[in-house]
């Protein structure tokens, strides 16, 4: 099978969706590559680091989509490269269609096969390829977090761990996930006050007995959300549903009680954000404010630190294209029920539940 490898385009998109490494294992597995220029420079990988890992280069985007059965990417295609899919084409990223009408209206008229990196499940029910991404963005809110408290920021000025004599500062994470315990571990680390509120209680006592009482612990109600919400310096929104919109657990009316110069990291809204009053921004423009309140609300976090990023993502996704590629993808999922859930559109057709239901759309089985 041949397999393109674009470079990506969104707003300081850095990573690449395979390192040359990866290149040479596929191609060890007998198929070819194809990157396109400069496709790996963001993330410090050189044009000849691909040559001399067997891959071949591409003067442009659409040489890759004209010559490759499976696209690999990182991110969601913008609007504007959907044009370049042909039907019967293999795309494999993260998709979070869910809470992109527009783009999953787009990519059904071009009647491809989407595979979805986030809503790919492994035999424990886990979602070995956007637990990566999670883990590199739940530490990165905090110190997103942390910088955006600074009064210079706009900010309430409050420095997470504080001084002697004085309280260090408050954080509240929502969500005990994967996003949600990296979230933990850097705030716990820096020394801030830290509650986490989750739904399952099970889960809170993991979390509990990790820490040993470090940190704070409260069921999920709308009364608890809202009173850690309104107490808090920095809340990070670590909340998903797999494959769905993201829930809105706080409204405006709770974002306009909170302290003036708070800041909320919303790292949900890849799937829509789980605050009222989240909306997509881009690390050209990064934050808004909300009722006094900063909103820090990118969805590609991790394209900032694409080295660590691509690494991470190559090591949890080149299993999954080896299987693509080397079985095609009807033999793939039938083989692999996990792969399969990551399957969200084939031929015109919307194959995620969630994704149908967002969006009020006719649902239809993979399998």
């Amino acid at each position: 099978m041949i397999i393109g490898v674009p470079k990506e385009i969104k707003d300081h998109e850095y990573r690449v969706s395979l390192t040359p490494d990866g290149a040479a294992a596929l191609r060890h597995a007998g198929h070819e590559v194809w990157v396109e220029q400069a496709a790996g420079q963001g993330s410090g990988f050189a044009d000849d680091e691909y040559r001399n890992a067997g891959a071949s280069i591409a003067a442009s985007k659409e040489e890759i989509f004209k010559k490759a059965d499976l696209i690999v990417k990182v991110k969601e295609p913008l609007l504007s490269e959907t044009h370049l899919f042909r039907p019967g084409q293999v795309l494999f990223t993260y998709l979070h269609l869910a809470s992109l009408p527009e783009l999953t209206t787009s990519l059904l008229e071009r009647n491809i096969t989407a595979i979805a990196y986030e809503t790919t499940v492994d035999g424990d029910g886990g979602l070995p390829m956007l637990k990566p991404m999670s883990e590199i963005a739940g530490r990165m809110s905090v110190q997103i977090g942390a910088h955006y408290l600074e009064k210079t920021q706009g900010g309430r000025g409050v420095l997470l761990a504080g001084v002697p004599g004085v309280e260090a500062g408050k954080v509240v994470v929502l969500g005990a996930g994967v996003v949600g315990t990296s979230a933990i571990r850097m705030a716990v680390g820096l020394g801030a006050q830290v509650t986490v509120v989750n739904l399952d209680v099970e889960r809170l006592r993991y979390v509990d007995d990790l820490y040993r009482g470090r940190i704070a612990t409260r069921a999920a109600s709308s009364a608890a959300i809202e009173q850690a919400v309104c107490e808090a310096d920095l809340v990070i929104g670590a909340v998903l549903v797999r494959g769905e919109k993201a829930p809105k657990l706080v409204s405006r009316d709770v974002v306009s009680r909170m302290k003036p110069g708070a800041v909320v990291v919303d790292v949900s809204v890849d799937q829509g954000g789980c605050f009222e009053t989240t909306r997509p921004t881009t690390h050209s423009d990064p934050v808004y404010t909300v009722e006094r309140v900063l909103h820090y609300c990118v969805a590609n976090m991790p394209g900032i630190v694409p080295r660590t990023s691509t690494q991470a993502l190559t090591n949890a996704t080149l299993p999954y294209m080896i299987r693509l590629a080397s079985d095609g993808v009807e033999r793939a999922i039938r083989a692999d029920p996990g792969l399969a859930q990551g399957v969200n559109l084939i031929d015109g057709r919307i194959t995620c539940k969630g994704v149908a239901d967002a969006h009020g759309l006719p649902f239809t089985p993979v399998l």
